[in-house]
C-alpha cells in the first residue's frame, strides 16, 4: 500500500481506527448485515450505503438504516446486537501494516492519537486485541463528543488532548466523511485506500 504523505512538518498525528489502522470495515459490514437480518430485515444490507457511512457513530447508522429501509428497529438494540456480532469477528481482522508502521515511526518523536467514530468499549477492545493500545496514549471515541464525523469535534478533541494546534496535525482516514471532518477541523489528511481482498 502506498500512502500519499503531504509535504511539510507536522507536530501531531491523528489516526482513525476502522479501515485505517485495522482492516475491520468488512467485519463491520457483516456484523450490521447479520444484526439487521436477526432483527427482521429480509434483504442484504446495501454495501455501498454501508461504506458511505464510514465514521458515523453506530446509533446514527442505525437511524439512517431505519430511514433507508423503512424499518423501525430500536437503534440502541440494533447497535448492541451489531457489536456482539462484531466482537465475535474481531480476531480475524488484520492490521493495515503501512499505516501502523508509519504510526510507530512518527510516535518516536511526536504525539499520536486515535480518533474514531466507534464506541469506547469497542475501540478499546480493538486496540488491545491488536497490541496497539500502548502506542496511542490519546484515544477519542464517539462517547467523548456530541457530534460525530463529519463534524470536526472528534479530531479537534484529539488535537487538544495531544496539546497540538489543529493546523499542525495530520489525519489518516479511510472514509470520505472522516476526511470532511479533518478539513472542517483545519487539518491536512492522508486517504488510506480500502484494502482489496486477495482472491
Amino acid at each position: 500500500m502506498h500512502l500519499e504523505i503531504p509535504a511539510g512538518e507536522f507536530s501531531g498525528y491523528i489516526f482513525d481506527l476502522d479501515g485505517t489502522l485495522v482492516d475491520t470495515m468488512p467485519l463491520h459490514y457483516r456484523a450490521w448485515r447479520d444484526a439487521l437480518r436477526s432483527a427482521g430485515l429480509n434483504q442484504d444490507l446495501d454495501e455501498a450505503l454501508f461504506y458511505s457511512l464510514g465514521g458515523v457513530p453506530a446509533v446514527e447508522v442505525a437511524g439512517i438504516l431505519n430511514r433507508h429501509y423503512g424499518t423501525d428497529f430500536d437503534p440502541l438494540g440494533l447497535r448492541e446486537a451489531k457489536e456482539v456480532q462484531f466482537a465475535a469477528l474481531l480476531p480475524s481482522a488484520p492490521l493495515i501494516g503501512a499505516v501502523v508502521d508509519f504510526a510507530r515511526m512518527v510516535a518516536r518523536a511526536h504525539p499520536v492519537s486515535v480518533a474514531s467514530g466507534g464506541p469506547r468499549d469497542l475501540v478499546g477492545a480493538t486496540l488491545a486485541f491488536h497490541g496497539l493500545a500502548p502506542l496511542f496514549p490519546v484515544v477519542v471515541t464517539a462517547d467523548d463528543v456530541e457530534r460525530g464525523k463529519p463534524a470536526p469535534d472528534t479530531f479537534l478533541l484529539a488535537a487538544e488532548r495531544m496539546g497540538v494546534p489543529p493546523t499542525e496535525c495530520l489525519v489518516f482516514e479511510d472514509a470520505d466523511l472522516g476526511i470532511q471532518a479533518a478539513e472542517a477541523a483545519g487539518m491536512r489528511w492522508v486517504k488510506v485506500p480500502r484494502l482489496i481482498p486477495s482472491a
